[in-house]
Formats: C-alpha cells, sequence, structure tokens
C-alpha cells in the first residue's frame, strides 16, 4: 500500500477537487458537502490531535489546535509540509503501533483510511487509537458495502485497494458509539 501511496501523492487531490481523472465525474453536491465537511471539521473544539495518515494535509488544515501528522509515505509527508506547515510530521505505518505515549493526545483523527482497513486492521488501528487519545474523530467516504477497487494513475500504473464505505451508524456502532459531525452523500463523520 506504501508504493501506491507513494505514487499518487502528486495526483492525490485531484480527487477532491475534481481534476485530473476525476475531472469527467458527475458528482452533483460535491462542492456544497465539502464545505460542510470542512465546517464540521472546523467547529471541533481546538485539541493536540494526531492525524493518522494525513496524506497531503487537505483535511489537516481544517483541525483546530496542536496537530501532529504520521503517514507511511514519504511522497504524502512532502505534500502535506507545503499544505500544513506548522504541523509535526511524522514518518511511520500506524498499523505496525503508533510511536506514542499512552494518552499523548486528545484526539486521533483519521480521514479516508478507516475505509481501507480490512477489519482485523480496524481493529489494530481502534486499540491503538484508545491508547494514545481519549477521542476519535473518523471522516470516509458515506455509502455501504465493500470491494476490492483497481486504481489507475495517471502514469497507467494500475492498483488493487481495498475499500469499505460507512453509513454514521454502522461507523459508530464499530467504534463503540460517539456523535455523528456530518452524513451526506459523499462522506460520513463522527466523533466517539
Amino acid at each position: 500500500m506504501k508504493a501506491y501511496y507513494d505514487a499518487r501523492a502528486p495526483e492525490y487531490d485531484d480527487w477532491y477537487y475534481g481534476a485530473g481523472g476525476f475531472a469527467e465525474r458527475d458528482r452533483p453536491g460535491w462542492e456544497e458537502e465539502l464545505a460542510a465537511l470542512e465546517a464540521a471539521l472546523r467547529s471541533l473544539p481546538p485539541a493536540r490531535t494526531l492525524d493518522v495518515a494525513c496524506g497531503t494535509g487537505y483535511l489537516t488544515r481544517w483541525l483546530r489546535g496542536e496537530v501532529v501528522g504520521l503517514d507511511q509515505s514519504a511522497a504524502m509527508l512532502a505534500e502535506a509540509r507545503q499544505r500544513v506547515p506548522g504541523a509535526e510530521l511524522v514518518q511511520a505505518d500506524a498499523l505496525d503501533g503508533l510511536p506514542f505515549a499512552d494518552g499523548a493526545f486528545e484526539r486521533l483523527f483519521t480521514g479516508h483510511f478507516y475505509g481501507h482497513l480490512e477489519p482485523e486492521a480496524r481493529e489494530r488501528l481502534l486499540a491503538e487509537a484508545r491508547r494514545v487519545a481519549g477521542e476519535l474523530v473518523v471522516v470516509d467516504s458515506a455509502g455501504s458495502g465493500e470491494e476490492v477497487q483497481e486504481r489507475v494513475l495517471e502514469d497507467g500504473t494500475r492498483w488493487e485497494v481495498y475499500k469499505r464505505w460507512f453509513g454514521p451508524d454502522d461507523l459508530l456502532d464499530e467504534l463503540g458509539g460517539g456523535r455523528t459531525l456530518h452524513h451526506g452523500r459523499w462522506f460520513v463523520a463522527v466523533a466517539s
């Protein structure tokens, strides 16, 4: 997976912007919902936050407080360094254990990572999240179901990626309860 995200880093935000390979997709209400997601994240109280799988920092920039971004991909962190220069950035694989002390953060945030994890990996991440932070905030793609997708990058390389979609109730059940921050056609955000 690391190789895929290293290769995808320069074009990752095309998904958010509807550019590149996403330019022809019909996404009714996308900009409005992205603005609503931004508002939901900005409304969270400032906190010492660990952003797991921060990627390019697209969502990281909306988190208030002291933020540490973690990603396994050096290329993604290079993109994030430009977008969120004030954040501390750490290269590590979250599934190998988070390199932080128990209770080091008030909040663990993850955006569009949880839905790429198969059940056993989600359990490992949840255990680590609960170890290092009191609150967990998850943003992912709204919907239901799961599949292995073929993703084609602009350079023509093809990658297989596991994807799981969640409704807020399913996600909150899996996380052990909490509250919905946002639920729309495209995105779901919950706090647990």
